[in-house]
């Protein structure tokens, strides 16, 4: 098995890519709104996914956040709200709030379950900071790191309830970005004892099933290199500070923030320390690149991917989705007047 999350080019598999993926052997699939038309499509594609593998507990993700980061799109999905909501709510209703995010989650998950999504790119564990880049912004849970965390692990369970796998981003923090790292690359310099703020939200859910990198460079720990490709961030930050022992992805390589072709981006995350490179945009060029410069997964990254996945593929019986919606709706009314 590969160490890489790939990209489909549309809604269906094409000829190449089913045998390119049967050959190169993935570790998963991430889909965005050109894989996305309509329940009946995506469930097929998902379905034709696994059965490529013969892996029901195939790692097939999505970015399906709330607010500004949803593939999957009205009328067909309902809108999810972003997190900042949450965060709004519990300045006046903590339990609340914490309900709400965990109800929130439970219906996303039943709508990804449904179409044979096992995995989420969600919660944003980033703690915000006035100034800094909008990219975070209202994606996030809030500028107070004990409440993040909070609300970050009422969205992994709620997504766990319903049969789906979280993962926390952007490890080790993005929150104090000055830009946006799709365009460029953040370079933050503040100190160790401001950089805690950020990592305390990751050691609380250092048990999270798995986390994602940010492509950033934080010069009190490595001035030269983004945390994605850092094995110092990698290895002293996030398994040593953070204590995260779940599996590690890096975001996007095709992200402007990270210069060089993207088979030797995709090699050199796997070097400095991340389980799994994360390529987008399926692309064939790229992605045969990156299975000829990829070595095979390590034991111990396909052990902590088979630890997160295991329970990602049993959907748990509950509320129907109208009932979570519901639910929701009714906490989040004192702040949504």
């Amino acid at each position: 098995m590969k160490p890489v999350i790939f990209g489909l080019s549309g809604e269906t598999l094409t000829t190449e890519e089913r045998a390119f993926f049967a050959q190169a052997r993935p570790a998963g699939y991430i889909l965005f709104r050109r894989n996305i038309a309509d329940r009946a499509q995506l469930r097929a594609l998902t379905d034709e996914l696994r059965a490529l593998h013969g892996r029901d507990d195939l790692l097939i993700m999505i970015d399906q956040e709330g607010g500004r980061v949803a593939r999957m799109q009205p009328p067909v999905w309902p809108n999810f709200p972003p997190g900042a909501v949450f965060d709004r709510l519990y300045e006046v209703a903590p339990s609340s709030a914490i309900a709400a995010a965990r109800a929130n989650a439970r219906a996303i998950a039943t709508t990804l379950a449904e179409v044979g999504i096992s995995v989420d790119a969600l919660p944003l564990l980033d703690v915000r900071q006035e100034g800094a880049s909008d990219i975070m912004g209202d994606r996030t849970l809030g500028a107070e790191p004990m409440r993040v965390a909070a609300l970050g692990r009422a969205v992994i369970e709620g997504l766990a309830d319903g049969g789906v796998v979280g993962i926390v981003k952007h490890m080790p923090g993005h929150g104090r970005a000055m830009v946006d790292s799709h365009h460029e690359l953040p370079i933050v310099t503040a100190d160790e004892d401001a950089l805690a703020v950020d990592l305390a939200p990751f050691q609380a859910l250092k048990d999270a099933p798995m986390g994602m990198t940010a492509h950033v460079v934080y010069t009190a720990w490595d001035p030269d290199l983004p945390a994605s490709l850092s094995p110092s961030v990698i290895e002293t930050i996030i398994r040593g500070r953070i204590g995260f022992d779940g599996l590690l992805m890096s975001d996007d390589l095709d992200m402007k923030a990270l210069k060089g072709s993207i088979p030797e981006l995709a090699a050199a995350t796997v070097a400095a320390g991340c389980d799994l490179a994360l390529n987008c945009w399926g692309r064939m060029d790229d992605m045969v690149g990156i299975a000829e410069l990829l070595p095979e997964m390590t034991p111990k990254a396909r052990e902590r991917l088979d630890r997160a996945m295991g329970p990602a593929h049993l959907l748990a019986d509950g509320p129907p989705l109208e009932e979570l919606l519901a639910t929701r709706d009714a906490l989040l009314a004192p702040v949504m007047a």
